[in-house]
């Protein structure tokens, strides 16, 4: 029987048994109309024969038509068969998508738009769209679930093929591999397929010349693979999925290419909760928990939900301790098969790399932060930067790590932790340490250089020259020293745990150092206290005296900030001794100065001015001018809250024309805000508003919310004393906002100022002047 002859006659048995059926004619009375058996009339009908040319007048003069319309009857019979018959040849190669398919619905969408846009703006043209991401994000998954939503729109049927570019097996699939066995899906024999592979290139675009298919390249290796299996001239969308960026097919074919990231926390929880069933839900703490330490990557989702199917009577908590040790993460993540392996699938996507960037990838693995610049890895790898750049673009292109903004990458904990694992088994210890060693420094050398920018009159440190290899960073003023620790402070506060973690205790104790000011300017005082415990820790088990007296000086001051005060006296008390047996004349400044504010807050605004004269006259003997100015600040400022009014105008303004004469700008917020309140106090509303003014422009400039919180705290109180309650309401709104944001606990006072205060012109109770309101300076 010839092809489709059988699909024919099942077309055929229905449209002569509907006739017959119309005119009332059992298959007996047919056939006896017709002078024939019955049986004829059934093998007619089911298919077997066809009516013969003699028969089909009376055939046709039985069932009521004209002989004519008998042949055009068969004759669509035909058709019908050939149209059935076609239908059944159809390609439908697309593997079954996952009945538990989790998220993705913005990417779903951005599939849908591409193929939308594709056939309103270019309608018959070859449309092509790349899935990338790293190993286990779930590529093959949504390119799958998509495909199979939108495989109606493809009338002439779907292609896959798996290209096995990052497979166990390490032997990608040949081109020519793939389109024999596409010429196989469209009904190519095997003795018809040509010899060689361009000829099989070329029968393939043959085949697919104006027809509208959906051909999934799944596991692509790269664009040389990918090529010469895109059709010519058609319909058609070529749907590729690859751990490599495929940035070529970008440019060069027009591809749109779609990165996938992670599962949002959300949907890995979702995605659990579909797996596990009643016991997610009775568990949902270690369901997040689960989710958090498989960083969200489907693949880990994956292994961490079969994990504890294979073990009902086990709670998921007890899973979530298991994932919760780092150094075994991996081990818990391997149910045995390589392809359902956490550690195999990221290892096929490691050996594609060049000896180079899986060097720079095992040694990305020792970084402590949550990212990295290009000019950290330099010193990391000690390269220079354009080398490093190139090695990180390498990572980036194979998805294993993302530079998730411009020049600063990252990859996700599980990539991390087998980039550690990998440095453990490649790399000895010295290099190891040697390497640890060298970013330390460029985070190091980089910060002390920022902090020195950020306020030049800081105690100094000595700190050891750099290694060979490290490239410190070279911010050239104090917006550059901000963006620079504005970008770095998380990493900052990783590499100095793993610095005490990792015998480094000279780092551990020099990056708090030069970490302070940045977070004393941002009001980060909790950052700043833990780093600085961390520090005096450090320089105590080096039995180094002076980094002692200067991580306690400045734990003190943390201390003091957050109002502990016990603590911060405690600590300063212990400073002063090992400066004092130092001869550090200007630690001993520091401590007076610090030891005023720890007295201002006590409200012992007399002693708060002894230890700032005794400061003064210590910067004054080592000719320290930058302290200095801060010191004729700090006794003005007290003169002030002692209700000196008159000398704490004169200390001000000698602060003030000493900053002018040495340039020292970041001095003249605190000189400014303590010639307001002199003004304030003396009567003086409208000159107390304008210094209050200058305070608070210096403090938006360098950023030091802290203090811009306090003035307008001050100006708040002085409008409001010259009766415009509107402008009081709106200086303590924002200094609110401020104190709100860094959870610093004046918001409350300064709140309850705006609650006495009416909206809209009525008069309430006067507000007491906020005399005791920190003091915030930059030491």
């Amino acid at each position: 029987m010839a092809d489709g002859a059988g699909t024919a006659g099942v077309a055929r048995r229905v449209r002569l048994a509907q006739r017959r059926k119309a005119v009332g004619l059992t298959q007996e009375q047919l056939a006896e109309r017709l002078g024939v058996e019955r049986t004829t009339v059934v093998r007619w009908e089911r298919g077997g024969t066809e009516p013969l040319p003699w028969l089909r007048p009376k055939l046709a003069h039985a069932l009521g038509v004209s002989a004519d319309r008998i042949e055009e009857l068969l004759v669509a019979t035909d058709d019908a068969a050939r149209s059935q018959a076609q239908e059944a040849a159809v390609t439908r190669q697309l593997p079954a998508t996952l009945a538990d398919f989790t998220g993705r619905a913005a990417e779903l969408q951005a599939l849908t738009r591409i193929l939308d846009n594709a056939d309103a703006d270019s309608p018959g043209a070859v449309v092509i769209s790349a899935i990338g991401g790293t190993a286990g994000v779930g590529k093959t998954a949504l390119a799958l679930h998509w495909a199979h939503q939108v495989a109606h729109r493809f009338r002439d049927g779907q292609l896959h093929v798996n290209l096995r570019g990052y497979d166990p097996s390490g032997t990608p699939a040949t081109s020519a591999e793939a389109i024999r066995g596409f010429l196989g899906a469209l009904g190519v024999v095997p003795e018809r397929i040509p010899a060689s592979p361009e000829a099989q290139a070329g029968l393939y675009r043959s085949l697919l010349a104006g027809k509208r298919m959906l051909i999934v390249l799944d596991n692509a290796r790269d664009e040389e693979q990918v090529r010469p299996l895109l059709p010519a001239s058609s319909a058609s969308l070529v749907l590729i999925t690859s751990r490599s960026q495929l940035r070529g097919l970008a440019a060069a074919d027009g591809a749109r290419l779609l990165t996938l990231d992670v599962l949002s926390r959300a949907e890995a929880v979702q995605m659990l909760a579909a797996r596990l069933g009643a016991r997610a839900a009775a568990e949902p703490d270690a369901v997040d928990q689960i989710a958090s330490l498989c960083a969200c990557l489907p693949l880990a989702l994956a292994v961490a939900a079969a994990r504890a199917a294979a073990r009902p009577g086990f709670t998921l908590a007890t899973l979530a301790a298991e994932l919760a040790d780092s150094a075994g993460r991996l081990d818990a993540l391997d149910v045995g098969d390589p392809a359902a392996s956490v550690r195999a699938v990221f290892s096929w996507s490691a050996r594609q790399l060049s000896v180079e960037g899986a060097w720079m990838f095992r040694l990305l693995g020792l970084h402590p932060g949550p990212d990295i610049s290009a000019p950290a890895a330099a010193s990391l790898a000690a390269l220079v930067e354009a080398d490093a750049r190139r090695l990180l673009g390498e990572l980036a292109s194979a998805h294993l790590i993302a530079e998730h903004v411009p020049g600063r990458y990252a990859f996700h904990d599980l990539l991390h932790a087998y980039a550690a694992e990998q440095a453990g088994v490649h790399e000895t210890q010295d290099e190891r340490d040697a390497a640890l060693g060298r970013v330390l420094d460029h985070y190091l050398h980089t910060a002390a250089r920022a902090a020195l920018l950020l306020v030049p009159s800081r105690e100094p440190a000595i700190l050891a020259p750099p290694r060979p290899g490290v490239s410190a960073g070279q911010p050239a003023d104090y917006p550059q020293a901000m963006a620079w620790f504005g970008a770095e402070h998380q990493v900052l506060l990783a590499a100095v745990s793993l610095a005490a973690a990792s015998g480094f205790d000279s780092h551990a104790w020099q990056l708090p150092w030069a970490m302070g000011s940045f977070f004393r300017i941002r009001g980060r005082l909790q950052d700043w206290a833990a780093t600085q415990r961390t520090a005096l820790a450090a320089a105590t088990r080096l039995g180094d005296t002076a980094a002692q007296a200067l991580s306690g000086r400045l734990l003190a001051l943390a201390y003091s900030d957050l109002g502990d005060h016990d603590q911060a006296r405690r600590h300063f008390a212990s400073s002063l001794a090992l400066y004092q047996r130092l001869g550090n004349q200007l630690g001993e400044a520091k401590i007076q100065q610090n030891l005023g504010l720890i007295a201002e807050y006590r409200g012992r605004y007399a002693d708060a001015l002894g230890h700032a004269e005794q400061a003064l006259r210590l910067y004054q003997a080592t000719g320290d001018k930058a302290n200095e100015a801060e010191a004729l600040s700090d006794v003005g400022w007290y003169h002030a809250l002692l209700g000196d009014y008159q000398h704490a105008r004169a200390f001000c303004r000698r602060s003030l024309g000493l900053c002018a004469e040495t340039g020292y700008r970041w001095v003249e917020g605190d000189a400014w805000k303590a010639l307001g309140y002199a003004e304030q106090h003396l009567g003086n509303l409208a000159a107390a508003a304008a210094c209050y003014q200058r305070a608070i422009s210096i403090a938006r400039e360098f950023g030091t919310r802290l203090a811009e919180a306090d003035t307008l705290t001050h100006l708040g109180d002085t409008r409001h004393a010259a009766g415009d309650p509107a402008e009081a309401r709106q200086a303590w709104q924002q200094a609110v906002a401020i104190l709100d944001d860094l959870e610093h606990p004046d918001a409350d006072q300064v709140r309850a100022k705006l609650a006495i205060v009416p909206v809209a012109g009525q008069r309430g109770p006067e507000p007491e002047p906020d005399d005791d309101a920190q003091a915030v300076d930059s030491r």
